[in-house]
């Protein structure tokens, strides 16, 4: 193995980010047998240095040196390309080349990140989704498009980092612009209908003051080309009953209508549903102008019919498979989606599956295996290094 290029993935583990990784496995590679060779060379190479280069590294401790070739958010896992000592200066090639995701959308809620981990900004319908109409608005995203990234993001703006302005709750300069992608595959894996999975909108909504500010920093108004939506039918039903309710849970919007395209008159749905058995009450799932849901005459008869229904009418989510260029943001592909089919739509899961020529599960390093012990790990990243090394050189260092 040699230092002068080393390359190796690594599976990134959902709920830490690209960093706090990279941290790891140099807390695993620093003491171990397989980098010694390298961090004493490093060590020599110091010592060979001026007076005052030394001087200015004299607080530092000498590590094994690591980058990778892409971040992955927090909530993302999947594949993560590591350069170690040198190899990180081979790092910048990859950020440009294609990569392969699977992706969770859900739909019926917006929020300001584009995904499950954000605030809850506004609820649409959802019940008229099909697996078609999604095939359908997928044509309009494959290819060369323009795509408007997330305020959520690390693109910088007059120096500054969208998200910290986001976090810091203040307004951007400017409008974000589209940028131009390519989505050289896109098609859907999986199609997860209400109450077939267990992907769920965040519990938190964001306050008044912070729905004001992404209604003027975020794309939630209605798509160029919406998909149509007949309520009556998106719903099933549209009934009043005037029995006790029981709550269940929160589907329409409960911020300005101007966020959230509904107008007043909509924002009282009242769905009953036709009888599940002979004699059964009809129910209606009932949507105040809060955005408080509820059934209505339930009986002890109707408790399971009610119960299914239920079930029917939580939001779809759909599992996608894409092959997208550099600067391509999953999260917008989720939120645009969403409009595209006349609703909303968050990302609920990503897996980076392929970078360049790492895939999951044929040379891609488990993070596990760093816990384990150099025995395990070693082998493994030592092979990844000279067949990297090969495939670029033509020989193992």
């Amino acid at each position: 193995m040699s230092a002068a290029l080393m390359l190796a993935a690594i599976n990134k583990p959902k709920s830490i980010s690209s960093a706090q990784v990279l941290r790891d496995i140099q807390q695993a590679f620093n003491p171990s047998k397989l980098f010694a060779p390298w961090l004493n060379a490093e060590r020599a190479r110091i010592s060979r240095e001026r007076e005052f280069q030394r001087q200015r590294r004299k607080h530092k401790r000498i590590e094994v040196k690591a980058g990778h070739g892409g971040t992955l958010d927090p909530m993302a896992t999947g594949v993560l390309i590591v350069g170690v000592g040198r190899g990180t200066k081979h790092l910048q090639g990859f950020l440009g080349c294609t990569k392969t995701y699977e992706a969770t959308v859900l739909f019926g809620a917006a929020t300001d990140t584009y995904d499950v981990l954000g605030k809850v900004l506004s609820k649409a319908p959802y019940t008229h989704i099909t697996r078609e109409a999604v095939e359908d608005a997928l044509e309009n995203f494959r290819g060369d498009i323009k795509q408007r990234p997330p305020l959520y993001s690390a693109l910088r703006m007059d120096g500054k980092r969208l998200y910290e302005y986001a976090r810091e709750g203040k307004e951007i300069p400017r409008e974000i612009q589209e940028r131009p992608v390519k989505t050289e595959s896109l098609e859907i894996r999986e199609w997860l209908p209400g109450g077939s999975h267990h992907h769920t909108w965040p519990n938190d909504e964001a306050g008044d003051e912070e729905k004001t500010v992404a209604e003027r920093l975020l794309d939630l108004g209605a798509p160029s080309n919406p998909a149509p939506i007949d309520l009556q039918n998106a719903d099933e039903l549209q009934r009043t009953s005037d029995s006790h309710s029981t709550k269940r849970h929160r589907e329409s919007e409960t911020e300005d209508d101007a966020v959230s395209g509904v107008s007043p008159a909509a924002k009282r749905r009242e769905i009953s549903p036709a009888p599940f058995m002979s004699g059964a009450l009809q129910e209606a799932w009932q949507v105040d102008d809060k955005g408080q849901s509820s059934w209505s005459n339930q009986t002890e008869e109707t408790k399971v019919g009610s119960a299914d229904l239920e079930v029917r009418h939580l939001p779809p989510a759909a599992r996608l498979s894409m092959t997208v260029t550099s600067g391509f943001y999953v999260r917008s592909l989720c939120h645009d989606l969403g409009q595209a089919v006349g609703s909303s739509g968050i990302m609920s899961e990503l897996v980076r599956t392929r970078q360049a020529g790492f895939e999951l599960g044929v040379n891609v390093l488990e993070y596990e295996d760093l816990r384990k012990g150099e025995d395990v790990w070693a082998p493994k990243v030592e092979e990844m290094l000279d067949s990297w090394q090969e495939k670029t050189t033509g020989r193992v260092g």
